[in-house]
């Protein structure tokens, strides 16, 4: 399955013109880097997947129906899945990519990966 890309597009409308945002077409979907950091991703499974602080995952889990992220048969902590349905308006989608954008941003910026010399 192909991502949602009426869902991207709202992702993108939300995080609006940014500098530092880049877009990667990544397993199936379409992730959204800021600062090198991958913040959210419209997810080729449907809904997104969401990069969320470490400290406030857990509260998340609880009070939203957002389930840990799980890619390859394992789970990805500090990443959560948010199905489409509960995202169906911008009031929805918001806090997802507010904190999502938030989280990357406090992070240091990556360094660009080097490739091998041959």
């Amino acid at each position: 399955m192909a991502y949602d890309e009426a869902l991207a597009a709202r992702i993108r409308d939300h995080i609006g013109p940014d500098p530092e945002l880049i877009e990667k077409k990544m397993f199936g979907g379409l992730a959204f880097f800021i600062r090198g950091h991958m913040a959210i991703t419209a997810s080729g499974q449907g809904g997104v997947l969401v990069r969320v602080p470490p400290e406030t995952a857990d509260d998340l889990l609880v009070t939203t129906r957002a389930a840990v992220a799980v890619m390859g048969g394992r789970e990805m902590p500090g990443w959560l899945r948010v199905n489409a349905e509960d995202l169906a308006t911008s009031d929805d989608l918001s806090p997802w990519v507010e904190m999502a954008i938030a989280h990357a941003r406090s992070l240091p910026p990556k360094q660009p990966r080097r490739k091998p010399g041959r």
